[in-house]
């Protein structure tokens, strides 16, 4: 049976956007005292106010996920607010596409690594300790099907969302023995300021069909606040890409063909 989230505190990084704000909002209507993290103040405070405006409860916390002083100092903060926090979701994250060669190795390489999954790590590190010491406590590490089945251009994104993935899988049967669940999920793209920040470039243009918008934010969010109430491992949406993930499993050279032949051949600068 789905559990009541009434009361509980839940900590959100990347929440001044995307799925992060509309999860955000769906915490406050089940009675959860949501914490909205992120670097955008601006964006938290308008959004803390829109919560409270409705009898919700939120609070504003400014916070670099790479900075690590930030991140301590922002867990202990809220501890001292709430003496708890129940739910943590390990939402921020951003992508670079284009081919590697391409990527500037500090804007597009180190700062999708630190962002993507470095941060999430050391926010994780920083709330177990008190999860574990009540024995309780719910993670939700935000993927990416791309943690799933790697494409041309997402070479460093792919990298990153694989290492949460093994992350999540290991840490929860680290911790699941003692009252901690964590769970991943693994969207596939979707109607946010994502698609924003990828960059403006021929080959990430080129994509077409292999990067349509296909998902609503607001419906990640739903999915989000449904594993909170009803944790499981691993939440991949929508379920129609789980075929597709089989196939890429079983068949890996057929995939290598296809993109081979539909998408790289025809857009690499290289091939011009």
């Amino acid at each position: 049976m789905p559990r009541s989230l009434n009361g509980k505190v839940v900590l959100i990084t990347g929440a001044s956007s995307g799925f992060g704000a509309d999860a955000a909002v769906l915490f406050a209507q089940e009675g959860c005292q949501v914490v909205l993290a992120a670097r955008r103040m601006d964006r938290l405070e308008a959004l803390a106010e829109q919560i409270q405006a409705v009898g919700g409860g939120a609070f504003a916390l400014a916070l670099d996920i790479t900075e690590q002083t930030q991140i301590e100092e922002g867990v202990l903060t809220v501890l001292d607010r709430f003496g708890r926090i129940d739910i943590l979701v390990n939402n921020s994250g951003f992508g670079r596409l284009n081919w590697l060669e391409c990527l500037d190795p500090q804007r597009d390489i180190d700062a999708q690594i630190d962002v993507n999954l470095r941060g999430l790590i050391q926010m994780t590190r920083a709330v177990l300790p008190s999860m574990l010491a009540r024995r309780s406590g719910i993670i939700i590490n935000m993927a990416s099907v791309a943690g799933r089945i790697s494409a041309p251009l997402y070479t460093i994104y792919a990298s990153t969302k694989y290492g949460v993935r093994g992350f999540t899988d290991a840490l929860r049967r680290e911790v699941g023995p003692f009252g901690v669940q964590v769970c991943g999920i693994y969207p596939a793209s979707a109607a946010t300021e994502f698609a924003q920040h990828t960059g403006s470039n021929s080959a990430s243009q080129s994509l077409g069909p292999f990067h349509r918008l296909d998902l609503k934010s607001g419906y990640v969010a739903r999915r989000i606040v449904g594993l909170a109430k009803h944790p499981h491992r691993s939440l991949v949406i929508p379920g129609w890409y789980l075929p597709i993930l089989t196939f890429d499993y079983f068949f890996p050279g057929l995939v290598d063909w296809f993109l081979d032949q539909a998408f790289v051949k025809r857009f690499h600068k290289l091939e011009e």
